[in-house]
Order: structure tokens, then sequence, then C-alpha cells
């Protein structure tokens, strides 16, 4: 299945006082394999953010003044998004304002064009409960480089956001594009025949052990209790 991490920027906190959204950032994972296949918009809110939101966005009214409204791309990002899966840190903010888009334009609500929606804000409380879990922090812990964040920005908070997900998941140390087969041309082949080759088998020590069964156990955690070692035991 696609997945999609999705992140906004807004002219303020609260769509129910008529705050907009002001950028869309979406980045495209498939096979848990960046596809490069992204959307980002700048949009034009129609009012001022307030000073606080601008802190942290940096996003000027000036700036966004020729951008596009909500309307002009809202077919563009909801054929893009169809019936995958979204990834969000902190879902319920970013959907409210998203829902909010899509009532003015009398649309459904954001989760009834896709297949689902999966908050890593929740997941990251499962599995580290009582610690910071907003996205600077799981960067930290994680070892993800957030070093060029020194604003927010939904495209890089998004590229982020997928990488912090693989390691929270465990899936694979880093994100690469799937570039296909490497450049072989001018290059000899050597095959190598391994089967007389005694590899050593080195036993895990108890330390190692222990650290293995606590991975297992975040994993076993953040999936429901529902892991495969889970049932065969």
């Amino acid at each position: 299945m696609r997945q999609i991490f999705l992140d906004t920027e807004t002219t303020g906190l609260s769509f129910e006082n008529g705050d907009r959204i002001i950028e869309i950032g979406c980045v495209e994972l498939f096979k848990r394999k960046l596809t490069g296949n992204n959307k980002h918009f700048y949009l034009n809110p129609g009012r001022e953010s307030h000073e606080e939101a601008l802190r942290v966005h940096g996003i000027t009214s000036a700036f966004l003044q020729d951008k596009p409204k909500f309307e002009a791309v809202v077919d563009e990002l909801l054929e893009y998004v169809k019936d995958a899966e979204i990834i969000i840190h902190n879902a319920p903010f970013d959907l409210g304002f998203l829902n909010k888009e899509l009532a003015l334009l009398g649309r459904p609500h954001f989760r009834e064009c896709v297949s689902s929606v999966t908050d890593t804000l929740v997941m990251a409380k499962e599995m580290f409960p009582g610690k910071r879990n907003s996205l600077n922090a799981l960067c930290d812990r994680l070892g993800v480089d957030n070093s060029g964040r020194a604003l927010h920005g939904a495209l890089l908070d998004a590229e982020l956001l997928a990488d912090v997900y693989i390691n929270l998941t465990r899936g694979q140390d880093a994100l690469l594009m799937d570039a296909g087969a490497p450049e072989t041309q001018g290059l000899q082949i050597v095959q190598i025949d391994l089967s007389r080759v005694a590899l050593p088998v080195l036993a895990a020590n108890d330390q190692e052990a222990a650290a293995h069964d606590e991975v297992l156990k975040q994993i076993d955690k953040a999936c429901g209790n529902k892991t495969v070692w889970r049932k065969s035991a």
C-alpha cells in the first residue's frame, strides 16, 4: 500500500476561529521506500498569520499573496492521497484544518477520501510513555538529522516524519530512493564460490540478548501485542 506522510502549516492554532492552511507537504512511500512522488503547495489563506505562528513557520503574507487558494488545488490533493494510508504527527490538528477547508467547499471529510490515517504521536506515546514526543524530540531520540529545521516547513517536516516512522517501526535503517539496478557498464562481475567457506557463528552475550528482547517488546507494544512471535509463543 502507498503511504503518504502529510504535514500542514497554518495561520494559527484554531480552525474554529478562522485560521487557515498556508502550506501542505506530502511525501510518498511505497514498499517502505521513498518514491520521490511528493506534493507541495503554498496557499493564500486570505488572512494574516498570527505573530506566534509566523515565528514558527516564517511564511509571510507577502510571500503567499500570489499563491493559489485551497479550492484551486483540492482536486489535485485528493487525487494524490486517494486510497493511501496517511501518516501524520498529531493527526487531529492537521485533520481539523483539512476538514474545515473541505467543508467550506462542500466536500466530505478527509478520512473519507483515503484508506486510513495513522498518528505517529499516538505511536510514540505508546513506545515512549512519559517522554517528550514532539517531532524534534523523536528526531533526537531516533538519530534522525533535523539540523535543517530552523523553522517549521510542511514538506521538510513530512520528510523528517517519514524517517522517524521507519525508525519507529524498525523496518530499515534509512530511507533511500529506489533508483533501480546499479550501473554495471564497464565493470567485471566476479562470482565467488562460498560453498566451502566455513562461516563462524557468534552467539549473543547476555547483554546483547537482553537488548534484543527489549527491542522485541517495544515492537510488540507498538503493534498492539499482535506480533507473530507472540502468537507463536
